[in-house]
């Protein structure tokens, strides 16, 4: 069996952003020469997420405003976490919701996705270089 490991690293500019890695992941699969396995894609930051979901503009603002419903960025002061000197306790929240990673099963050497389905790095709290790890094992 073979392994292969990449960081993958990003300039998120804004606080909070969806980024498309579909591209990159699958040349990370194709540096890797592996055509039958697993991709395990995950967010090296406590406060990011990566998720599979459709790359459509309406979905993607209805999720931004469905997150900023369920933990909303201000004010700041409701919550214990940033009585720390942070102000990041929502990310950390948004984050738990949308998870940390993804395993995408490998098949002819391809991302065997469904219909739509792409990779994406959801950042919540950003203005930072940010990592993501690409793990992909098989044959």
């Amino acid at each position: 069996m073979k392994s292969f490991r990449k960081e993958l690293w990003f300039d998120v500019p804004a606080r909070r952003m969806f980024l498309n890695i579909t591209p990159e992941v699958e040349q990370c699969l194709v540096e890797s020469g592996i055509a039958e396995g697993l991709c395990l894609v995950n967010a090296m930051h406590i406060t990011a997420s990566v998720f599979i979901n459709d790359d459509e503009s309406g979905l993607h603002a209805d999720l931004e405003k469905w997150l900023e419903e369920f933990a909303p960025e201000k004010p700041h002061s409701q919550y214990l976490h940033n009585r720390t000197g942070e102000d990041n306790a929502d990310a950390h929240l948004k984050r738990t919701i949308m998870g940390r990673e993804v395993v995408v099963a490998v098949t002819k050497g391809r991302l065997d996705f469904g219909p739509w389905e792409q990779i994406f790095y959801g950042e919540f709290d950003g203005g930072r270089r940010k990592r993501v790890l690409v793990k992909i094992i098989g044959e």
